[in-house]
């Protein structure tokens, strides 16, 4: 927000880090330049097509649609005004949405409770939308409880039926998973259907509770060639379409009930198309109050010429992204405060701060700076230097690779928090920390046995001496070390989740940094890649694996 707020008033910081970000726009053209021809190269070599068809024969077997709802058993009931009501099907499916969320958060606000029974009851035949008139009366209680006996035999499942799962999810993968694109095998990304169920949205959304509905195959668009095998629908439907357009990228479509926007079945990350595809969706009126730097307005800032022994200081209070709220104290230069003072001036709480400014001018006016610039890319320059600053000096000589491991984890913290990607702790954050200190707490008690053992072994050494005696010492000291070796891997995990309960890693390492900076340091340090990214992410970021060595630096 400092950063921004310089940028709008004065630009002062780009000229001073002109020939710095100049270097990272070329880069990042080089580096996207570089991946494309990463997988160029490890793929196939084809006819050059036309700058609108993006392929010749397209043939996959369509989406995989969830599996129909299976009825609560006869002893399971749904209680209204303390009496046990028989709800029809779809009501009743409707209504396990909401009781497998009850011990959520979000089933305690009031604008996810209106949602759903707005919804709930449009869905309900005319005899239970008689009876059933107020949430308040509604006891939910018998289904959550079912549905939590049921996720807790699954989570008791035995080997074997763990493995009877796992080789269904792999068929599943084998008959949906893939498809034939210019008659090669291509892995697609997101072949499954969503099931039905409750909207949640990001942060505050004014359209959480509200009903996502089962998707059919009369909703699904199916996208393949002319000359292809048309995929079967499930056995009494049929496609709402099937269409044979090559200049588009997707393999089938529907339209989404909540916000009316096309949803699609789209080609994994590693194929050869995916780098093409770019999305993005306008913010509408019916989306969380959130706020950026253009759009802040006046009741966001308090503006205070000292405070905290400190002069010109803006006062932040709004909700960023996912609703996020972002609460700061920034001392900005003498001039950038006499702005904000004359930006404010005559203006009502809620209006505009910057309201001569938009993303597009701001954008504009960067790329006049330097061709290339824009918010987003400073924003992810200053990420990366981040990144790369702060494990240049947390990765020492003689680290473990859990240490490195802690420290890379900081590092990413650090960019987390200048970004303001921040997380609710996840509901399940306590009782996990719980078993691992349960476990610490045992493996220091392995320790404590451990080493009586040993100082026993010692004193039977030293009054008689013999080879027997000796290895016995050498294995009661190896076992000393090991686990040793194992509590500060236990000590070093609690240290880290607890770090990181509200910060969100995932989003600044996937979209804000520049991954051959994480991979460098990997090499550089003997950290094996997996345990930075995994299998999906690595194949997002092939090209910088391949093509970064441990020297780089950004």
């Amino acid at each position: 927000m400092k950063t921004c707020l310089r940028f709008i008033s004065r630009f002062i910081y780009i000229s001073a880090e002109r020939n710095k970000v100049a270097s990272f726009v070329s880069s990042v053209r080089y580096y996207n330049a570089a991946a494309a021809k990463t997988l160029s190269d490890c793929r196939w070599e084809e006819g050059k097509s036309s700058d609108t068809q993006k392929w010749s024969s397209l043939e996959h077997k369509g989406p995989y649609f969830p599996p129909e709802y299976e009825p609560l058993p006869d002893n399971i009931c749904f209680n209204y005004d303390g009496q046990p009501v028989k709800l029809s099907p779809v009501t009743e499916e409707i209504a396990t949405f909401y009781a497998k969320m009850l011990d959520h958060e979000y089933t305690s606000k009031e604008v996810f409770q209106n949602n759903f029974f707005c919804d709930w009851r449009e869905e309900m035949t005319k005899e239970e939308r008689k009876l059933i008139k107020t949430l308040s009366k509604c006891d939910f209680s018998q289904i959550h409880k079912y549905f939590v006996e049921k996720s807790e035999e699954r989570k008791n499942m035995t080997k074997e039926e763990k493995q009877v799962l796992k080789e269904e999810a792999s068929r599943l993968m084998e008959e949906y998973g893939y498809c034939l694109l210019d008659g090669h095998r291509e892995k697609i990304g997101n072949f499954k259907l969503e099931p039905p169920g409750l909207f949640r949205g990001r942060g505050e959304h004014p359209k959480m509770g509200k009903l996502k509905k089962r998707i059919q195959p009369e909703d699904v668009t199916i996208n393949c060639s002319q000359d292809s095998k048309i995929p079967a629908p499930p056995a009494g439907h049929r496609w709402k379409r099937v269409q044979h357009d090559n200049t588009v990228t997707w393999l089938a479509s529907w339209l989404e009930n909540i916000h009316g926007r096309p949803k699609y079945i789209m080609l994994n990350p590693s194929s050869k198309l995916k780098l093409a595809l770019r999305a993005g969706n306008e913010k509408d009126d019916e989306s969380a109050d959130t706020v950026g730097c253009c759009s802040l307005r006046v009741e966001h800032i308090t503006l205070h010429r000292r405070l905290d022994a400190q002069e010109h200081v803006v006062e932040f209070d709004f909700l960023g992204k996912d609703s996020i709220r972002y609460y700061n104290k920034v001392p900005v230069e003498k001039q950038v405060f006499k702005n904000l003072k004359l930006f404010i001036k005559h203006k009502d709480p809620e209006d505009d701060l910057f309201d001569r400014i938009t993303t597009v001018k701001l954008n504009k006016t960067l790329n006049e700076s330097m061709p290339g610039l824009t918010a987003k890319v400073f924003r992810t320059f200053n990420a990366s230097t981040t990144l790369q600053d702060q494990l240049n000096k947390l990765t020492t000589e003689g680290m473990t690779v859990e240490e490195k491991i802690l420290s890379y984890n900081r590092a990413n913290r650090a960019v987390a928090i200048l970004c303001n990607h921040q997380r609710a702790a996840p509901k399940t954050f306590e009782r996990s920390m719980q078993l691992l200190q349960e476990k610490i707490q045992k493996k220091k008690e392995q320790i404590e046995e451990a080493k009586k053992e040993l100082k026993e072994a010692k004193k039977a050494h030293k009054d008689a001496p013999s080879d027997k005696s000796k290895k016995l010492l050498e294995k009661k000291e190896k076992a000393v070390q090991r686990l040793g070796e194992q509590l500060k891997k236990l000590q070093l995990q609690e240290t880290d989740r607890e770090e990181n309960k509200v910060i969100a890693l995932g989003t600044s390492k996937l979209n804000y940094l520049d991954p051959r900076i994480s991979v460098a340091w990997c090499k550089k340090h003997q950290v094996p890649i997996e345990k930075i990214y995994n299998k999906t992410q690595r194949d997002k970021f092939a090209w910088a694996i391949d093509m970064t060595d441990e020297n780089f630096q950004f």
